[in-house]
């Protein structure tokens, strides 16, 4: 099928208010049931970037046949097709998930589209009967996470989560040494991010004329862009992204609430942040803390996306991390992403732990299809939901939020001694980059505080009363933008 003909199946076509699965196509001649000794036929929807580097392993997995490619986009779709190894057979592909996931050759799928995509995919697969993995965050809203929950027990589904490093190895060695007391009492963990983030840009409003934009969008508003590229910059723009706390955020907060063995929801959860020295159409924060009031083991994350002065292409660091989680501990601290290392309280180093990346991530939730048992997941769906979630409550805080100067910040973390040392570095920071916070102030936002019981709803807010609590409840849902529409009952 060509590109013109693929646009006009979809000029033609009328989406569907329910599920919106196309169904009544037929299973390929070359389909097999899955079994014991069988393959796994798996469907990969969304090919760009995360998705073409999954692609690359999965060709190479014993076991798994990719029989089935999506994405939105013709010229990506087209592209990566083309380019499948020779002499397998040839994957169907489509613009469109819902052909994809109706398929009877299709036992499970792999999502790597945008944020906003995440959820519906993973509840018209459950629904399908498919087993899915889906790429972090999970969700691109709190309710969503829920819905998530409820359609893989509903359906009785296999339901893995991208956050990889829940496989890494080097990790899990190093949280068993600080579980078994090596470092003493856990202080609070520090989930940092500093990753370099140019513009985006701006320029007049324009759709791509080149493929589906109403697909693209889904669930979100279908509003023209204001950006010169489509991909990936979605992730700084709140209807289709979650800023850098829900991108990479949610993998270093992952790893902290596993060695705080936190099983559910903080107390309450604070953010301030803002986005600095960079003129484009963004709208999510470039440097931005938020703190997670649990009880005994406080989380704090950090997010850092201009270089550590001007003039140079190189990040700050904290104990030697640029990316990753540093613990600190009565008696010393462990940092790290890939693999880690212990140090006494001098900064002497006393353990390493290599790791391997998470590798086993992918294999893991293969073989979670074949066990049936979600058990055996390394990043069962309810764990990527509390990750996901303190990701968008951090978010929440930080988008209701309104200016305020850095006394009145550092009165709001009062207690929080790792969070009032976050702060402080973040003022030198941005003094480096010759940007006055007396002119150009920090968002604060105000504590969260959640409800009782699944923690997913805020029962109040610190300020702003019930204005602020109203339109932060609203953040925990949002609108989805019908036919695209995730079901109260699943």
């Amino acid at each position: 099928m060509n590109t013109l003909s693929r646009r006009s199946f979809l000029q033609r076509s009328t989406l569907a208010a329910s599920a919106g699965l196309v169904a009544g196509l037929r299973p390929s001649t070359f389909a097999a049931p899955i079994g014991a000794n069988g393959d796994v036929r798996l469907g990969l929807i969304g090919l760009n970037g995360k998705g073409s580097a999954h692609l690359k392993n999965l060709v190479k997995m014993p076991g798994v046949r990719v029989v089935a490619l999506c994405d939105v986009d013709p010229r990506v779709l087209d592209r990566v097709a083309a380019g499948m190894p020779e002499g397998q057979l040839k994957p169907f592909t489509t613009i469109d998930a819902r052909e994809l996931i109706a398929r009877k050759d299709v036992d499970a799928v792999m999502i790597a589209a945008s944020n906003h995509w995440h959820a519906l995919l993973t509840v018209w697969a459950c629904q399908a009967g498919k087993d899915v993995y889906v790429e972090k965050p999970m969700s691109h809203t709190v309710w969503e996470g829920r819905k998530m929950i409820e359609a893989a027990r509903k359906y009785n589904r296999i339901v893995q989560v991208g956050t990889h490093y829940r496989s890494e190895t080097g990790l899990r060695d190093a949280i068993q040494y600080l579980h078994e007391g090596h470092l003493g009492k856990i202080k609070h963990i520090r989930a940092i991010v500093y990753n370099a983030r140019p513009s985006i840009g701006r320029q007049l409003p324009w759709y791509p004329d080149w493929m589906s934009y109403d697909i693209f969008c889904g669930p979100t508003p279908m509003v023209p862009l204001d950006r010169p590229k489509l991909h990936y910059d979605w992730h700084w723009v709140w209807n289709t992204g979650n800023g850098e706390l829900g991108n990479n955020g949610v993998h270093v907060l992952d790893i902290a609430l596993r060695i705080a063995k936190h099983n559910g929801p903080p107390r309450r959860i604070l953010s301030f942040g803002g986005r600095y020295a960079i003129n484009d159409v963004a709208e999510t924060p470039n440097t931005h803390v938020a703190v997670y009031d649990y009880p005994e083991i406080p989380l704090y994350f950090e997010h850092r996306a201009l270089s550590a002065k001007p003039g140079v292409a190189f990040m700050d660091q904290v104990a030697g991390v640029r990316t990753g989680v540093i613990a600190q501990c009565e008696n010393g601290y462990v940092a790290g992403l890939v693999g880690a290392t212990a140090f006494d309280p001098s900064g002497k180093v006393i353990k390493k732990f290599p790791g391997d990346g998470g590798a086993q991530h992918v294999p893991n939730f293969f073989a979670a299809v074949r066990s049936r048992r979600s058990e055996d997941l390394a990043a069962p769906v309810e764990t990527g939901h509390l990750s996901a979630a303190l990701c968008h409550w951090g978010n929440i805080s930080y988008r209701v939020g309104k200016n305020a100067p850095t006394a009145k910040i550092q009165q709001a973390i009062e207690g929080f001694p790792g969070a009032g040392e976050i702060h402080a570095g973040l003022q030198q920071h941005l003094s480096a980059h010759e940007i006055d916070l007396a002119k150009k102030p920090f968002r604060l936002g105000p504590w969260l505080e959640l409800e009782a019981g699944s923690g997913d709803g805020i029962r109040a807010v610190s300020s702003g009363g019930e204005p602020t609590l109203a339109q932060a409840r609203f953040l925990l849902r949002e609108v989805q933008r019908p036919p695209f529409v995730i079901p109260e009952q699943v």
